[in-house]
């Protein structure tokens, strides 16, 4: 890749000062990458805000299949059994109230509140990222931004 102001021509095999043969002056120098510096001034915030949704969007699918995986393993593993058979021992068996775990921690009940958790993780998450591309924005026009130094290999 060559750069505007690049004078360096290509030999082509029509050259007569190229050598003739397979010997090592007849194969190119290794070329050293590039680096490059440069600064990142400034950020679009519209551009983070929507990043931001999707990353946020993706994280609260993954927590409502992981709620629901983990009821799913605790309910095979007999948790919740276990749970209630503690629970008729506590309270006795000749007291008249009948526990039951799942009239709390329901597959149903379980699994709306992850979902609201996770609509509730969307737009704050979204709302935490943006804001934080606007503080960046006037940070980086106090100190100048942050210094990266980029390398072509």
């Amino acid at each position: 890749m060559t750069s505007p102001g690049d004078t360096t021509t290509m030999r082509t095999s029509s050259d007569p000062n190229r050598p003739q043969g397979g010997g090592p002056a007849a194969r190119p120098a290794p070329r050293a990458g590039r680096r490059v510096r440069l600064m990142v001034s400034r950020v679009d915030p519209f551009s983070v805000m929507k990043v931001g949704f999707l990353v946020s969007v993706a994280m609260g699918i993954a927590f409502v299949v992981m709620t629901a995986v983990l009821w799913m393993l605790m309910g095979a593993m007999g948790v919740f059994d276990t749970v209630n058979e503690l629970a008729g021992q506590i309270l006795g068996e000749g007291s008249g109230t009948e526990f039951d775990i799942m009239d709390f921690v329901g597959f149903g009940r379980v699994l709306s509140l992850s979902i609201i958790v996770a609509v509730i993780d969307v737009v704050l998450m979204t709302a935490i990222v943006t804001l934080g591309a606007f503080l960046y924005n006037i940070v980086a026009s106090l100190v100048g931004g942050i210094h990266m130094t980029l390398t072509d290999d």
